[in-house]
């Protein structure tokens, strides 16, 4: 797909969501691992809302092209996290994902309770307030449900770490060098059998929150 071929309608409402969106959720995972006490995120200059500090060129790329994309991960030290609290790796994980349901939820608020009028417009250069509000918590949903699939190096990954029993956790971890060929894997598939395995299982989802969060 031809980044020049996607009308302004369509790529202003991505950009402003990989603007906001990702910067978020990647403060939110350095400002949590800097209350557990591991400095290593402000060493590198990530506990900053400056997006240009956490957007990935390619991830920024994929999400204006294809609807989904990511940032640069923050740097963590596991070390310090595990010694300030056994559960502390973990919350630095929720906290991206819990960041876009909260954008989400406040986008909802003005949708659900009619302050903003349902505007549909046929235009290709701008989409209405309502059409971008619409789009921006629908994309916060699929980021935070896609980055709480447990595959490395979403960050799902460590949740499901944190809870699996000892001996299934060394069985996992031995997966964690795959984790990305494996989410690739599963994204290709999709795109060129017409399969996609992950909206499959994200979309039911995706949309039984968001029609919670509208009152529908």
């Amino acid at each position: 797909m031809n980044i020049f071929n996607i009308s302004p309608a369509v790529l202003i409402p991505r950009l402003l969501a990989l603007v906001i969106s990702l910067t978020f959720h990647e403060y939110s995972h350095a400002w949590m691992a800097v209350k557990f006490g591991d400095e290593t995120p402000r060493w590198a200059g990530r506990l900053t809302l400056n997006p240009l500090k956490h957007l990935d060129p390619l991830g920024s790329l994929m999400l204006l092209l294809v609807g989904f994309g990511w940032a640069k991960p923050v740097p963590v030290n596991p070390y310090t996290l595990k010694r300030k609290h056994p559960a502390a790796l973990m919350a630095v994980a929720l906290s991206g994902p819990l960041s876009n349901f909260i954008l989400a939820v406040v986008t909802a608020i003005p949708l659900r309770f009619a302050l903003v009028q349902p505007v549909v417009t046929s235009s290709s250069l701008l989409p209405s307030l309502f059409e971008f509000l619409l789009y921006f918590m629908y994309i916060n949903l699929g980021l935070m449900l896609f980055n709480l699939i447990p595959i490395p190096p979403l960050d799902g990954e460590e949740v499901l770490a944190f809870l699996l029993p000892a001996k299934a956790a060394m069985t996992y971890e031995k997966l964690r060098p795959y984790g990305s060929f494996i989410l690739l894997g599963l994204i290709l598939i999709g795109q060129f059998s017409g399969f996609n395995i992950i909206n499959q299982i994200l979309q039911p989802a995706m949309t039984g929150i968001a029609k919670f969060l509208l009152g529908v």
